[in-house]
């Protein structure tokens, strides 16, 4: 049996996709980052190319909703951040 992925969002840097692909693994789906930016020797092609976060495709759907999930959400404020 083959697995099936699906590229969920594209993103301008390693950096965004990653952090992405963190806030899914912290919910429990694996997300896997991937770049054509010449093993990292070539930053710049990032941007040009876009950097892809791809899971499972059965997973696809709860992905999206936890990445715009995210982009709804305020802002914290440094209050928030450092409680006493």
């Amino acid at each position: 049996m083959q697995d099936r992925f699906s590229v969920v969002e594209k993103f301008n840097t390693r950096l965004e996709a990653e952090m992405a692909a963190g806030l899914l693994e912290s919910e429990g789906i694996n997300a896997r980052v991937l770049a054509d930016d010449a093993g990292g020797t070539y930053p710049p092609l990032q941007m040009v190319r876009g950097v892809r976060l791809v899971v499972a495709s059965d997973d696809e759907a709860r992905a999206r909703e936890i990445l715009e999930e995210c982009r709804q959400a305020p802002p914290l404020e440094m209050e928030d951040v450092f409680e006493d």
